[in-house]
């Protein structure tokens, strides 16, 4: 998929406020959240970053997210994460994640145990 093609992806336009940590550098600068899709985000903040730097992001609701940051313009910034993450998790009241709709029972599967749960990734 090219750069244009990803610029169509879902993204949900919100304002939420976020920490975040320049790779090698100890201190956390609070952004502004403008929009998050399950692969990127855009922040807004007085933060000296260029683009490909790594980044960790701390979301609501969802802990810290790795990244790199795809450009910059101004104090604008764009985050293409590693992993990506549920979206609308950020968006629910401050200690509740998103719940999956009820009507579709194929959603939920029994716990994992086993060599197969040391190979979750864990958020």
């Amino acid at each position: 998929m090219s750069n244009v093609d990803t610029r169509q992806v879902n993204r949900d336009s919100l304002f939420l406020l976020a920490q975040l940590r320049v790779n090698g550098n100890d201190n956390e600068y609070r952004v502004k959240v403008r929009n998050l899709s399950a692969g990127g985000m855009m922040a807004e903040g007085a933060v000296d970053v260029a683009r490909g730097e790594l980044v960790s992001v701390e979301l609501r609701n969802i802990g810290w997210v790795e990244g790199s940051v795809a450009w910059r313009q101004d104090n604008r910034f764009g985050i293409a994460f590693i992993d990506e993450i549920d979206p609308k998790r950020a968006r629910a009241p401050v200690g509740q994640a998103a719940k999956p709709p009820l009507d579709n029972p194929h959603r939920f599967s029994a716990p994992v145990s086993g060599p197969a749960k040391d190979k979750l990734r864990k958020i």
